[in-house]
């Protein structure tokens, strides 16, 4: 963390006492990549760190968004996932017409459990992130964790500059979505523009310390290019430059096939013979994220560039650092940057390729290692692109930007260099060079509206423990799931088993009146007291107040919930039950998961960082679920069954007779069957005919062992 700077620590603050998300802006140079890589480490939050491109990703020590969320590449049709009043998730498109999603996005398990579980996400230059890639991203989350909420609930950290580099977006995927959207930059995104984020602005600039190279960059940031700003930087304009006579510098192109001839033509002209390294690469590391040549071609006397800091403690190079090879011997390069007399002996270094998992011993989200890459740290740098030269610094730059075509180009070009006096043009810039954006314009109105300053934080700190405290005391989603569940049973169970069917519809109505309607008044309550409290977190009347909610809603749920699992229904039809067994999983899933967290305030005292732990821990374990009762011999006591005893001795017949014969139990008798068999104990065939679901074939074939068994039944205990 970059010390005494208030913008970074309002930034951290915000992150980990908050669920709002934000908007990290400002200029070149400002220290935004540093605060990501030291938020990783520091902060208590489950987060996953996303990029753009592969190379954004490698170097921002993520994934890219398309590859974690499994997106298509080709344009994103926006759609709006909302509950209705049934609690339901529809789909429909910005213009209100239903869309019906394809089976994408079909995660596994340990994907679905992180999707569930993250405090925060971060996504890295999102500057360069097309609108519609964000709102993919949003139905994701919405779908997954059950949420209205932007992002499904998930805090965004958005990390970038919208005046450098802009979204790539190919006039036939533009057609193709821009009724529905003002521009493809991501502030356009639906989702974006229903979160209530906070905008932090770092202004403090560490790359350069020239206040009238500051000045420069600062009016052709604004698009500011007057006069004295074109004059100043046309003087740097020299028309003989050449990389023979200029050694040092490293020359910015606006297109990669530029970049590609002068290092071509520049290695060509060297007397030295070839050397060729071949990168090793293990395991999946896909070749848009490569972060150097796999083939490095070099030899004494090239121009090269560092792609990675050195991690060794000495710390002699940086991503970024240009330098000449002086020697290379027995697969060792030696290179000297700029005065030193010291040469660099470089040694081969690895990238990762990660996704994230969950250890299923600690149920940590982690990165696994998918594959590496292994080679020298190095390329060839008489020239790069503009774009590749996102977020590096140069002491020595040549630019040439006449054929700067897109938005922030020009300044992303001239912000790599460190000084005025390193800087050189190739070719002079006017003021037709900067491509302005007028939806950049607008946007950065609405940025100056959205500053986060101490004030808003602890207003939003307060709101926060409130909305950690609200959802534990919500218990919506249980209900929706014991509501499936009645349904069910109301469709297949009504006529077989109609007085428990009642009993759950009691139920039903139970958790209503008991825990919905309480609920919904308690946490009007519970707001009131800890907006009354300036000390609402060691505040004692509010901290007895929701341990006390959590002691009265703990019990309250076990007694209603013993009754539906202490429920044994039996379904003798395997498609029903088990449609029924996986709705039944599912709430006992919600109650296990509802349950801990109550008990968990029963022990401890509630504080926002603990909590998420505990909150994300439930909802990555492996949750295990009360399985619904299955009898063998045990006798059920169904108040549907008049005669118990009997239903177990027919029900065992039917079971062996279906073992015999190769079949389902339901094939020899369904179940309505032998429930009133046992309600009416018919003693002829003539009765056996009057029994729902007994024809005469099954008669014919099983009558005379049934009636048999109800004998037996009535000699030893009557009627």
């Amino acid at each position: 963390m970059i010390i005494n700077n208030k913008e970074l620590q309002l930034a951290d603050d915000l992150l980990q006492f908050t669920g709002t998300s934000i908007f990290l802006t400002g200029k070149a140079g400002t220290g935004k990549t540093t605060f990501l890589h030291n938020l990783k480490i520091k902060s208590p939050k489950r987060m996953i760190v996303l990029a753009p491109t592969g190379v954004a990703a490698i170097n921002a020590g993520g994934v890219t968004i398309h590859s974690f969320f499994q997106l298509p590449f080709c344009p994103h049709i926006p759609t709006l996932i909302y509950q209705d009043e049934k609690g339901a998730f529809q789909n429909t498109d910005e213009m209100g017409n239903h869309i019906q999603r394809s089976k994408a996005h079909k995660f596994n398990k340990d994907k679905i459990k992180i999707l569930k579980s993250v405090d925060l996400i971060i996504i890295d230059e999102i500057s360069m992130v097309r609108a519609d890639i964000l709102d993919a991203v949003d139905e994701i989350l919405r779908r997954y964790r059950q949420s209205n909420k932007p992002f499904g609930g998930v805090q965004m950290l958005f990390i970038g500059d919208v005046k450098q580099l802009a979204p790539v977006a190919k006039e036939e995927e533009w057609n193709l979505i821009k009724e529905y959207y003002n521009s493809p930059y991501f502030f356009s995104s639906h989702a974006f523009r229903r979160s209530h984020f906070l905008t932090i602005e770092l202004v403090e600039i560490f790359r350069q310390n020239d206040k009238k190279f500051i000045d420069l960059l600062n009016n052709i940031r604004n698009n500011i290019l007057d006069d004295e700003s074109i004059s100043i930087l046309n003087e740097k304009y020299d028309p003989t430059f050449s990389n023979d006579k200029n050694k040092g510098y490293i020359t910015l192109t606006s297109h990669n096939f530029q970049a590609k001839q002068i290092n071509s033509q520049q290695l060509s002209k060297i007397n030295y013979p070839k050397e060729t390294f071949y990168a090793e690469i293990d395991g999946d590391f896909p070749e848009y994220s490569y972060p150097t040549d796999e083939e490095l071609i070099i030899k004494i006397g090239a121009q090269v560039m560092f792609v990675k800091n050195d991690p060794s403690p000495d710390k002699k190079y940086f991503n970024g650092k240009i330098g000449i090879v002086e020697d290379i011997y027995k697969n060792k390069i030696y290179v000297k940057c700029g005065d030193s007399d010291e040469n660099i002996q470089v040694q081969p270094l690895e990238w990762t390729n990660v996704r994230y998992a969950i250890n299923s011993s600690t149920n940590e989200i982690y990165e696994d290692i998918q594959g590496t890459f292994k080679q020298y740290p190095l390329k060839l740098a008489w020239a790069i692109t503009i774009h590749k030269s996102q977020g590096l610094t140069f002491d020595k730059l040549a630019i040439d930007a006449q054929m700067s075509f897109a938005h922030g180009q020009v300044y992303v070009a001239l912000s790599r260099c460190k000084t005025l006096d390193g800087l050189v043009l190739i070719s002079k810039i006017d003021k037709y060079a900067l491509k302005n954006d007028y939806s950049v314009a607008v946007f950065e109105n609405e940025i100056e509206q959205r500053h986060a300053n101490e004030e808003k934080f602890l207003i939003l700190k307060r709101e926060y423990f409130f909305d950690l405290l609200s959802e534990l005391f919500c218990f919506n989603h249980l209900f929706s799931s014991l509501k499936k569940l009645q349904k069910l049973y109301n469709l297949h169970l009504k006529n077989i088993f109609p007085s428990h069917i009642e009993k759950l519809n009691l139920a039903i109505i139970q958790f209503q009146n008991e825990i919905i309607i309480v609920t919904e008044k308690f946490n009007i309550q519970l707001k009131t007291i800890i907006y009354q409290h300036n000390d609402y977190e060691d505040n004692p009347f509010v901290t007895d107040r929701y341990i006390k909610a959590s002691e009265y809603f703990n019990k309250t749920l076990e007694k209603i919930m013993n009754f539906i699992f202490n429920s044994d229904i039996e379904v003798d039809n395997k498609e029903i039950s088990k449609i029924i067994n996986k709705a039944f999983d599912e709430l006992s899933a919600e109650y296990n998961s509802k349950k801990y967290l109550l008990e968990y305030i029963l022990k401890h005292k509630f504080d926002i960082q603990s909590f998420l732990k505990i909150k994300a821990e439930v909802e990555l374990k492996t949750k295990e679920t009360k399985k619904r009762k299955k009898n063998n011999s045990k006798e059920v006591e169904y108040s549907d069954i008049k005669y118990p005893k009997l239903y177990t001795l027919i029900r065992l017949w039917r079971e062996a007779e279906a073992a015999v014969n190769n079949l389902e139990p339901y094939n020899v008798l369904i179940q309505r069957s032998l429930i009133e068999i046992c309600y009416y104990l018919p003693e002829t065939k003539e009765d056996l005919l009057k029994i729902h679901g007994i024809g005469k074939v099954t008669l014919n074939k099983y009558g005379d062992e049934i009636l048999e068994i109800i004998k037996e039944y009535i000699d030893e205990y009557g009627r």
